[in-house]
């Protein structure tokens, strides 16, 4: 079983920049896929960026460039860089891992004001 852990959320200003951090209990090298994706009110959740175990990104197309995952095997986390920030980031951001079935943390909430 897979537990993640998320903090890093917060109010910022458009432009501004948040990193999220994602606790993961277990080795991550157990884990096939792992990454973010956001929830914003009244739409979909939807995929931010992921990894795979060798390694390989996956960014949304909206990204652009914006956002960076990370992960520190060491410390068994995973990081979201997220630079300029649009009010339309604004969302609840989830870690998710998958190891068999999905994981997912509780969220955290990411505010960005115009």
């Amino acid at each position: 079983q897979v537990q993640l852990v998320e903090s890093g959320g917060g109010l910022v200003q458009a432009g501004g920049s948040l990193r999220l951090s994602c606790a993961a209990s277990g080795s991550m090298f157990r884990i096939d896929i792992m990454g973010w994706y956001r929830e914003a009110p009244g739409k979909q959740r939807e995929l931010v960026a992921t990894f795979d175990r060798s390694g390989r990104t996956r960014y949304a197309d909206w990204v652009k460039g914006r956002f960076t995952i990370s992960r520190d095997n060491a410390k068994n986390t995973v990081y979201l860089q997220m630079n300029s920030l649009k009010p339309e980031d604004t969302a609840v951001y989830y870690c998710n891992a998958l190891y068999g079935i999905d994981y997912w943390g509780k969220g955290t909430l990411v505010t960005v004001s115009s």
